[in-house]
């Protein structure tokens, strides 16, 4: 993954855009049926793989790869 070079605009606007799409898919899971526990389900499982590739990074990063 390269390394992105941001302006402080650029940060909050990306901040900005990942607080809407946050904000519509939860909308559009709601309307798709989805229940509150299937959401924080859902939002466990993206911070898992969030959190694997973090993990991965660091490793790679440890031993020089």
């Amino acid at each position: 993954m390269g390394t992105l070079v941001q302006t402080d605009s650029s940060r909050q606007s990306h901040d900005r855009s990942l607080k809407i799409i946050a904000k519509s898919l939860f909308k559009e899971l709601k309307e798709n049926g989805y229940d509150t526990r299937e959401i924080v389900n859902l939002s466990t499982e993206l911070l898992s793989l969030v959190t694997s590739e973090l993990r991965n990074t660091h490793q790679e990063a440890s031993t020089g790869q």
